[in-house]
């Protein structure tokens, strides 16, 4: 998953690097780059460790309805394993170019999040750590396909603390090269974001089919 945050570098300068110019990078400060993409990271764990929370919760929901937990548990396991394996190759088919994202994710824009303008105020024009903490942590949600095929990859996992590390790991990676924008490093990303696009949905593509092998061999 960090390989994939890595490999992710050029989609994340093309795609949040405007984000990243607008907001720490217009404080001037280092500092609030950290800031930022503390808040950005942490909204990337949490949802990895809600995704793992749903699946661990399921034999709990099966002994509420008096159904066989292990049956519920294996066809659960097999469906969140299934439904992450299609949204990792359908992001990884998208991001190799073959068909386009949809159309809902590129019309989000950060400022229909409630509360938004407020937080920016408090971030940019004091510089309060706190609300470039926030920040980066409401702006982790919008939609991109890379972030959520990350957050796909979470839900068959066995605990909420691996589910954590997962999405957790896919931030990180992308940490390096958000940090370097606007040096020679993120030029040359920049330049190469074609490439990058397609080493990663190669990397997608791969993790997704091996999910949707698994899935097949439990149904077996």
């Amino acid at each position: 998953m960090f390989t994939l945050g890595l490999l992710a570098t050029g989609h994340c300068i093309g795609m949040c690097g405007p984000l990243i110019i607008a907001f720490p990078g217009r404080t001037g400060q280092f500092t609030a780059h950290i800031f930022y993409h503390f808040g950005r990271i942490t909204a990337y764990s949490g949802v990895g460790a809600l995704m793992a929370g749903i699946g661990k919760s399921l034999p709990q929901i099966a002994a509420s309805l008096s159904i066989d937990p292990a049956i519920w548990l294996m066809r659960g396991k097999i469906g969140f394993i299934l439904v992450a394996g299609l949204a990792l190759f359908f992001f990884g088919v998208s991001r190799i170019g073959l068909i386009p994202e949809p159309a809902w994710m590129s019309a989000a824009t950060p400022t229909r999040i409630p509360g938004f303008r407020r937080i920016l105020a408090a971030a940019l024009e004091k510089y309060k750590p706190g609300s470039m903490i926030l920040l980066g942590f409401l702006l982790g949600f919008l939609p991109c396909g890379l972030s959520y095929g990350a957050f796909a990859m979470a839900l068959p996992a066995e605990s909420m603390l691996q589910g954590m590390v997962i999405t957790g790991a896919f931030g990180l990676g992308t940490l390096p090269g958000l940090l370097l924008l606007g040096t020679g490093v993120g030029a040359i990303m920049r330049r190469y974001r074609r490439q990058s696009d397609i080493l990663s949905g190669v990397v997608m593509l791969y993790m997704g089919a091996k999910l949707l092998y698994r899935s097949i061999n439990l149904m077996m």
